[in-house]
C-alpha cells in the first residue's frame, strides 16, 4: 500500500486519479479547494480545503506521504490556455510558485517521489507532421505553457537518489465528470442534437482512465523523466457521427478539420513502460455511455 497525498483530486481530471488509486487499495489524502459531495469517490478518502498559494505548503503538511500526484491548476472555469483572465500576477503565483512550494516541501518532508501533471501546451507551436516526443523543444507560446514549463524544470532540478520525479505532459482528457458534473463535450452534443450549427475542430485526447494508469505507472516506477500521455486525434466529424449512430439524429455531420495543422504525441516512452491507451473502441463505448 502506497500512501499517496493527490491535490486537485476533485478535480476533471483528478476524481480518475483518486478512483484509480482507490481500487488499488492506496491510501489517499487529497487537497483541493471545494469539498466534494457524499459519494463523489468511491470510498471515503482523507479531504482537505487548500488553495494553491505558495505559503499553503509547509513540509507538516506532506509528512507522512510516500508520493505526491500534484493534479491541481487554478484557472477560469473552462479555460486552461487563457485561464489567467484579467490577473495574470495570481495566476503565476498560484500555478508556478505555488506548485514549486509544494515540491520544495514535499522534498523537506521526505517524499520518495513526485508526479506532476503537465500539459501539451509546454511544447507551444511547431511545424505542421512535427510529432512530439519528450526530446521535442518545450517553446510554450501561452502563460498556461509557460507556467508548466516553468514548474516543470524546477521539480526535475530537485531530483537526487532519495527524491524521485515524473512529468507527465498530459493531452485533452474525456470521459465521464463525475455525480453532477457535466462532461466536456456535453455542449457540444447539445447543439449537434439541437441542429446547430457545428464549426469544425480536431484535437488529440486522452480518457482519464489511461492518464490514471500512467499515473500508476509512474508511481510504481522508475520511469523517465518526462512522459507524453495522449491517445488519439479526435475529429468533431468522427466524434458526433458515434453520437448521430446512437441517437439516430438526422442532423448533418460539420466538416471535417486540417488534421495537419495537429501534431500529434509520441508516446512510445509511455508505452513501453506497459501502458497500453484504449483508442478507438474506448472512445466509442465512453460516448455511448455518456449519452445514455
Amino acid at each position: 500500500m502506497t500512501r499517496v497525498l493527490v491535490t486537485g483530486g476533485s478535480g476533471y481530471v483528478g476524481r480518475f486519479i483518486i478512483e484509480r488509486l482507490l481500487a488499488d487499495s492506496d491510501a489517499v489524502t487529497v487537497l483541493g479547494r471545494n469539498m466534494p459531495p457524499p459519494g463523489f469517490f468511491p470510498k471515503p478518502v482523507d479531504f482537505h480545503i487548500c488553495d494553491l498559494e505558495p505559503q499553503t505548503f509547509r513540509p507538516e503538511t506532506l509528512a507522512g506521504s510516500d508520493a505526491v500526484v500534484h493534479a491541481a491548476f487554478d484557472h477560469l472555469p473552462g479555460k486552461y490556455r487563457g485561464g489567467e483572465g484579467d490577473d495574470p500576477e495570481s495566476f503565476v503565483r498560484r500555478n508556478r510558485d505555488g506548485s514549486i512550494a509544494l515540491f520544495e516541501a514535499a522534498k523537506q518532508a521526505g517524499v520518495s517521489r513526485v508526479i506532476f501533471l503537465s500539459t501539451r501546451a509546454v511544447y507551444g507551436p511547431k511545424a505542421s507532421g512535427t510529432a512530439l516526443n519528450e526530446d521535442t523543444p518545450a517553446t510554450p507560446d501561452t502563460l498556461y505553457g509557460k507556467v508548466k514549463r516553468d514548474a516543470e524544470q524546477a521539480l526535475l532540478a530537485m531530483m537526487d537518489r532519495d527524491f524521485a520525479a515524473t512529468v507527465l505532459r498530459v493531452t485533452g482528457v474525456y470521459g465521464p465528470a463525475g455525480p453532477g458534473r457535466r462532461q466536456k463535450w456535453a455542449d457540444l452534443f447539445d447543439d449537434y442534437l439541437a441542429g446547430r450549427e457545428i464549426a469544425p475542430r480536431a484535437s488529440t485526447e486522452v480518457h482519464g482512465e489511461d492518464v490514471a494508469a500512467a499515473i500508476r505507472i509512474a508511481l510504481d516506477g522508475p520511469t523517465p523523466a518526462i512522459l507524453n500521455v495522449s491517445d488519439l486525434m479526435v475529429d468533431r466529424h468522427d466524434l458526433l457521427a458515434i453520437v448521430k449512430a446512437a441517437t439516430g439524429s438526422a442532423h448533418p455531420l460539420p466538416k471535417r478539420a486540417d488534421a495537419s495543422a495537429i501534431n500529434a504525441m509520441d508516446c512510445a516512452r509511455l508505452k513501453s513502460l506497459g501502458w497500453t491507451p484504449g483508442s478507438r473502441p474506448l472512445l466509442e463505448r465512453t460516448i455511448r455511455a455518456l449519452l445514455a
